[in-house]
């Protein structure tokens, strides 16, 4: 009888065991300080369901979700409009070609935008086309660096140097060859202007050899445009 009544406790607790494994508490039960530990706040893109809202569309049980993301085909105040042109499929060049006939938006550089896109130079583009825009930029460095081939020399090379302003655009836009995409570094406006900074100093170089930095002063500005 006791060996029964021994049997019986052991199959008692490993059914509570088996129980209690199989049916997983998600409640965390009380919380002390429920609102350090649950966040009230409005996450910034986070989506919402319709709980939240007391629109009649989620009074009637319908869901809504809502990401504070712009509403599609809008543009934010100073930004200017879209490329009108898409990235080309791999191995065409259509629009590429035809971003030839694109016009830079942006107006020619005051002395303030000039020192500031020449610092956005350094910052995104000189790795590469080296502060002197040369293309001996710290990853190449004379052939020493990690990057086995020389980057686009930005005021000697013959295609780079006559490149109209669209096309170069596109370039940053989309990324070419081994150079990727700028688009999520600058803003629309800021490409714009770095090309405007591009096409001053490639002008300057034909006149006047002059430093990059040099562009931020507004006399040197003005003779390049």
């Amino acid at each position: 009888m006791k060996r029964l009544s021994v049997i019986a406790t052991i199959l008692v607790a490993g059914s509570s065991v088996l129980v209690s494994c199989s049916n997983v508490r998600r409640d965390p039960g009380h919380v002390y300080m429920p609102d350090m530990f649950y966040s009230r706040a409005y996450e910034t893109y986070a989506e919402r369901d319709s709980a939240q809202f007391t629109t009649d569309a989620a009074k009637a049980g319908e869901k809504i979700f809502y990401n504070n993301q712009p509403v599609a085909g809008t543009i934010a105040r100073g930004e200017d409009l879209p490329f009108p042109l898409a990235k080309d499929k791999q191995g065409d060049t259509t629009n590429y070609v035809a971003a030839k006939a694109i016009e830079n938006p942006e107006p020619p550089l005051t002395a303030a935008e000039a020192k500031e896109i020449h610092r956005l130079y350094l910052v995104n583009c000189g790795i590469c086309h080296g502060a002197k825009m040369d293309g001996n930029g710290p990853l190449y460095k004379d052939g020493n660096g990690p990057f086995p081939s020389k980057p686009a020399d930005l005021l000697g090379s013959p295609t780079v140097s006559v490149m109209p302003e669209g096309q170069m655009f596109y370039s940053i836009e989309y990324g070419k060859n081994m150079m990727g995409s700028y688009a999520s570094q600058l803003s629309r406006k800021q490409r714009w202007q770095l090309v405007h900074y591009i096409k001053a100093m490639q002008d300057q170089a034909k006149k006047i050899p002059v430093s990059p930095a040099d562009v931020a002063d507004s006399t040197v500005l003005a003779a390049a445009q």
